[in-house]
């Protein structure tokens, strides 16, 4: 914890402020390792706060103490909040612009006479490259998303629906450790797998491809994998596309390292599916992953930043045809000095059901 928080106070000249207040859930975890969606962070120049509510206060006081001063505020916010600033002689206060909405910024700026500063994107700075630990934990979660894809093959067959393929990836990943699923998962079949966030259906699965998008989240991080197989035999058609994917995924893979420019790992995909499938891949090839399962920096053809060591990404072509059939290939890997290492283990040859 005191890492991070000294890290915060190392940009506070360049920010321009005197102390950082955080209201978002992100970031509650990210400085304190504890799990509040209620409660806020104040990192001033000498101190940190942590002021928690009453269901959390017995908790944060026996895991915080020591990094932070864990406070139950009482009363107007304007009162405890006004207070600890006004001793901390903080003129300009940091907050989280990106995740702070409208009505929340105005009632701030009612409770404090300290001039906001946005302080956003040096948070997510920050939250870019992850430590040994968060790679780790994210190792953890890949491997539990890892054996549910194992287990759902062993099951898969046309009498399921779509909602049972998702329930069943969930129920098997949270049996078996995880926290959560990392967002909704997505499992379509037939001409839905042409909908890159579809959403299951109370329906059989259709004869076609089937994507499922899946993820586990350990201790707050998440992992993110996509694969796609058939239902029944696929014909030439259908292996020509699945097999382009594969390609593109392949060879962004290799192509990936510390020093690669985002703009031009998505090229080196997008190249690829363009030459027969110009205009059927729509999104970007990847995102970061951590506490939350889109972050920064993103392998984007709108997107220019300099890949460096402790970045994790996904790596996810994907080509949809409208009406038709969609296929999509996701591994979530580790940018090293010279190559990656992909936390994903799934098998990704086309299998057939």
């Amino acid at each position: 914890m005191k890492i991070r928080i000294d890290a915060l106070r190392a940009s506070f000249e360049n920010l321009g402020v005197d102390g950082v207040y955080l209201t978002s859930r992100t970031s509650h975890r990210y400085f304190t390792r504890f799990d509040n969606e209620d409660g806020a962070l104040l990192i001033t120049k000498s101190n940190a706060y942590a002021f928690e509510d009453f269901r959390y206060i017995e908790v944060a006081t026996n895991t915080l103490s020591g990094a932070f001063t864990v406070i139950e505020p009482k009363g107007k916010r304007s009162e405890w909040l006004g207070d600890i600033l006004k001793r901390e002689e903080v003129s300009r206060l940091g907050f989280e612009d990106l995740s702070m909405s409208v009505s929340a910024y105005e009632r701030l700026k009612l409770d404090v006479s300290a001039t906001l500063v946005p302080v956003n994107n040096t948070i997510n700075k920050m939250r870019e490259i992850k430590t040994e630990d968060e790679v780790l934990k994210m190792e953890k979660a890949q491997e539990l998303t890892d054996k549910a894809f194992a287990h759902i093959l062993t099951m898969l067959s046309p009498n399921m629906t779509e909602n049972d393929v998702a329930s069943e990836l969930e129920y098997f990943m949270r049996k078996n450790g995880a926290e959560d699923k990392s967002f909704e998962t997505i499992a379509v079949s037939g001409e839905k797998s042409s909908l890159p966030h579809g959403v299951p259906g109370n329906i059989k699965l259709k004869k076609g491809f089937l994507t499922m998008d899946f993820g586990a989240t350990v201790d707050g991080y998440h992992s993110d994998m996509t694969r796609t197989v058939s239902i029944g035999k696929a014909d030439e058609e259908m292996k020509k596309l699945y097999n382009t994917v594969l390609r593109a995924q392949r060879s962004a893979l290799e192509y990936l390292k510390a020093g690669v420019n985002t703009k031009d790992a998505d090229w080196v995909a997008r190249e690829i599916i363009y030459k027969d499938y110009k205009g059927y891949f729509g999104h970007s090839l990847g995102h970061s992953v951590g506490l939350e399962v889109h972050e920064m920096p993103a392998l984007s053809p709108n997107y220019n930043a300099i890949l460096v060591p402790g970045n994790v990404v996904t790596v996810e072509p994907g080509i949809y045809i409208p009406g038709k059939y969609g296929v999509r290939i996701e591994d979530m890997v580790l940018i090293c000095d010279n190559g990656i290492k992909n936390f994903t283990k799934s098998p990704k040859e086309l299998i057939e059901i």
